[in-house]
């Protein structure tokens, strides 16, 4: 669309003679972007705040525990409540090769925890070394549980950050003791939650020790109240999740087809779900954008109409005088485009500057919301918004510039 000086002084000419008209359809086309851009830019937060709700932990786990069985089989009546053991986690992890990492855990709650003569009853839980690098959590301190202290149960625990405070204030827990049940414990880390939420609280005040520590210790019996595991890259947990409950199924004689006797929670599915939810949140944002949009280009293409008709007798001399049908199709598609264009990218940067506040403000001042957290502007919106403005200055100026070029020179020289 290559046009002279002269060509885009007239237009400029022609726009600011009309400056309200101008103003008022430019208005459209700029609302319908900067609304486009501004509900992208919130949804983004919207799901950037629910996603965060899942830490850093993997997407791809399942957590398994044991329930009453509903089914006779070989003998064995239904209700009968299967116990997982160690045994059951060394199984797992032998038979089945997609299963990445596996985490058992056994809990005893409200166990009187002591330092001095500080003390407070808390959740103690049994563990490998595997749940670290499967749960959302981090270590504040020192280390977490290791092999060595599982293969020698010895006696050390990782202290959540809260409980930590409470029986140490302001000393270093690192290297302490503390007395659980009278049986005294080393303290080697201090941990909790990648972020503070109602379901997380107990993340911050329990206290984690080997599981085999724990069997010896307290004489709990070598079972586990539930583990977690996780699958192989690229591998879906949700292919692993029936071969893992089969083969617990075989091992404790429960019924194949016992819809019960192995629990399971698949957090694949629950983020495939919320993907989903915001891919269509996504999809009908960007329509009632561009509904908004479309509005104001209907508007952009009923002023050139009229612009055309206002200059159907100039239109009719330039063909006179041997001017092109496409010289006509440029002249009114450029003017098109410009207001367009103009509008649009003003509506763009607005947009744009107003997410980038609105973000910058929430970082600055601390600002934590439970689903709504850094909203943004995403290059491909930034592009598809790009895309949009050219097609529609394009689209607003074609049915007007088509009218322009089929214009008779005899009929508009006559036009008074």
């Amino acid at each position: 669309m290559l046009l002279d000086r002269d060509s885009w002084q007239e237009i400029l000419a022609t726009l600011k003679k009309h400056k309200l008209r101008t103003g008022l359809t430019a208005l459209g086309v700029f609302w319908g972007i900067f609304m486009l851009v501004f509900v992208l830019g919130m949804g983004k937060g919207l799901e950037n705040g629910v996603f965060r709700g899942f830490g850093e932990r993997a997407k791809n786990i399942m957590y398994v525990w044991p329930e009453s069985s509903t089914m006779p089989y070989q003998g064995f009546q239904p209700g009968r409540y299967p116990t997982f053991r160690l045994e059951d986690i060394e199984a797992i992890q032998n038979n089945l090769k997609d299963v990445q990492y596996i985490a058992p855990r056994l809990s005893i709650n409200s166990v009187p925890v002591y330092y001095n003569e500080i003390g407070e009853n808390r959740e103690i839980r049994g563990e490998l070394n595997n749940m670290i690098k499967i749960e959302a959590l981090k270590l504040h301190s020192g280390r977490y549980i290791n092999d060595r202290d599982i293969e020698e149960a010895r006696k050390v625990a990782v202290v959540g950050q809260r409980t930590a405070e409470l029986l140490f204030g302001p000393e270093e827990p690192i290297g302490k003791y503390i007395r659980v049940r009278g049986v005294e414990f080393q303290v080697v880390g201090t941990f909790g939650p990648q972020q503070v939420k109602p379901w997380t609280e107990s993340d911050m005040e329990s206290i984690v020790i080997p599981l085999t520590a724990m069997y010896r210790t307290f004489g709990t019996g070598e079972r586990i109240d539930y583990f977690v595991c996780s699958a192989q890259p690229n591998v879906l947990v949700s292919q692993v999740e029936p071969q893992v409950k089969a083969l617990l199924k075989q091992r404790h004689h429960i019924h194949p087809d016992d819809p019960r006797g192995v629990g399971s929670f698949n957090l694949e599915n629950e983020f495939l779900s919320i993907s989903n939810l915001f891919g269509g949140i996504n999809a009908f944002l960007w329509f009632v954008g561009i509904g908004t949009l479309l509005a104001g280009i209907v508007g952009v293409g009923n002023i050139m109409l009229i612009t055309v008709k206002e200059r159907t007798k100039e239109i009719g001399v330039r063909k006179a005088l041997g001017a092109p049908p496409s010289s006509i199709i440029r002249m009114v598609l450029a003017e098109s485009v410009l207001i367009t264009a103009t509008s649009g990218y003003l509506g763009l940067i607005i947009g744009t500057f107003l997410i980038w506040g609105i973000s910058s403000f929430m970082r600055a001042n601390g600002v934590e919301l439970d689903n709504f957290h850094n909203p943004e502007i995403s290059l491909a919106v930034g592009v598809g918004a790009v895309i949009l403005l050219t097609l529609s200055g394009v689209i607003a100026g074609a049915i007007p510039a088509r009218h322009a070029a089929r214009v008779n020179p005899v009929v508009a020289l006559k036009d008074e």
